[in-house]
C-alpha cells in the first residue's frame, strides 16, 4: 500500500532573519583569536552567582569580540565610503561604535559587557572602550515614590527616556565630553552630584533592561527617534524564565549575606529577619514587578537584537542566533 507523505515532509523550513548556532558551531568561529583576559580578570568581571569561567569565554565571548572586531572595521570602511560620496559637504570623522545589551534582571548581562568591554579593549583598533548603564538614568527615588511608581521601578516608565537617549546621541554624534548620572545599588538611588564623564570613546556600551525598545510616538502622533535607533550592533541575553527566577533568588539570598549587611545599605533590614521572611519578599518582588517587566517589556525586544546569547539551567550558553545581512 502506497500512503502519501504527511504535511510535515512538505513543510518549507520557517523563515528567520537568523543565523541559529549550537554551541559547538558558535566556538569554532573563534579562529586564532588569542583570548586575551586571565581567569583572575574573569572573576573580576563575571556577577554575583554567574558562573563564567575561562572556558566559556573562550567558546562564548571571543567569538563575540572577533565578530564585533569586524563590524567595527566594516563600519570604518563605510563611513570612508561615504566620506568619499560626501566630499567637502559632509565628511565626518570616526564616531563611536555602539553595542546594546539587553536581558532580564539576573540573566547575566552585565557580566556580558563588562567581558565585551574588556575583550574589545585589547584589540588594537580601538583601545577606548566605555561602558553605562541605563540605571543611572532611573529617576531618582524621591520622584518614584511621588509619581507612585516605586512598584514599576525597572519598567520603562522608570527611566528618564529622554535624557538617556539625549546623552547616547551625544557621544555618537562625536563630542568631546559627554555626562551621565551615577546610580548606586547600595543606596538604592541615583547619587546626588554624582557624574559619569564619557569622551570620545571607539567603542560606547550600553546596558540595561529596555535599551532595545523601540520610541514611543510623540504626543503629535509622530515616531520618534529612540535610544535602539543609535546602536551599530545590540546583544540579547536570553533564558528560560524559570531559570532566571531561580538565579534571581540565589544572587538574593548571596547578597543578603555580603552587600546587604553594610549599614548604608537600602536592604540591610533583609538581615534583620529569617531567610525564609527575607526569600518570600525577593519572591514577591519578582512576581509583581520583575517578572511583569519581562513579560511585558523586556522579552519582546529579543527579535530585535542582531545577536541573542540562550542561556541553559547551568548559565552555560547553550545556542547563538546571529542575525543576517
Amino acid at each position: 500500500m502506497i500512503t502519501s507523505p504527511s504535511r510535515s515532509a512538505h513543510r518549507k523550513p520557517e523563515a528567520t532573519p537568523y543565523v541559529d548556532l549550537t554551541r559547538s558551531e558558535w566556538s569554532g568561529l573563534r579562529d586564532k583569536t588569542p583570548l586575551p583576559l586571565t581567569a583572575a580578570e574573569v572573576e573580576r568581571l563575571r556577577g554575583l552567582g554567574d558562573v563564567i569561567d575561562l572556558n566559556e569565554v573562550r567558546d562564548i565571548y571571543l567569538p563575540l569580540s572577533r565578530l564585533l572586531n569586524l563590524y567595527v572595521g566594516a563600519n570604518d570602511h563605510l563611513r570612508s565610503a561615504l566620506n568619499t560620496f560626501l566630499g567637502e559637504r559632509g565628511s565626518q570623522s570616526g564616531t563611536p561604535f555602539v553595542i546594546g545589551v539587553a536581558g532580564s534582571v539576573a540573566v547575566g548581562k552585565s557580566t556580558v559587557a563588562r567581558l565585551l568591554q574588556a575583550m574589545l579593549a585589547r584589540w588594537p583598533e580601538h583601545p577606548r572602550v566605555e561602558l553605562v548603564t541605563t540605571d543611572g538614568f532611573l529617576l531618582p527615588m524621591r520622584e518614584l515614590q511621588e509619581r507612585g511608581l516605586m512598584s514599576r521601578k525597572g519598567f520603562p516608565e522608570s527611566y528618564d527616556r529622554r535624557a538617556l537617549t539625549r546623552f547616547v546621541a551625544d557621544v555618537k554624534a562625536g563630542k568631546d565630553a559627554v555626562t551621565a548620572p551615577v546610580y548606586s545599588h547600595l543606596t538604592y538611588d541615583i547619587v546626588p552630584g554624582g557624574r559619569l564623564t564619557v569622551s570620545r570613546p571607539d567603542i560606547l556600551i550600553v546596558e540595561g533592561l529596555n535599551v532595545l525598545q523601540p520610541a514611543l510616538p510623540g504626543k503629535d502622533g509622530r515616531t520618534r527617534v529612540g535610544l535602539a535607533d543609535y546602536f551599530d550592533f545590540s546583544v540579547y541575553v536570553d533564558a528560560r524564565t524559570d531559570d532566571i527566577r531561580g538565579w534571581y533568588l540565589n544572587r538574593f539570598k548571596r547578597l543578603r549575606e555580603t552587600a546587604f549587611q553594610d549599614p548604608s545599605s537600602y536592604f540591610r533590614k533583609y538581615t534583620q529577619v529569617t531567610e525564609e521572611e527575607a526569600l518570600d519578599y525577593a519572591r514577591t518582588t519578582w512576581r509583581t514587578i520583575n517578572e511583569p517587566n519581562l513579560t511585558e517589556n523586556v522579552a519582546p525586544t529579543r527579535g530585535r537584537a542582531s545577536l541573542v546569547i540562550r542561556k541553559g539551567p547551568d548559565h552555560k550558553v547553550q545556542r547563538v542566533r546571529l542575525r543576517k545581512l
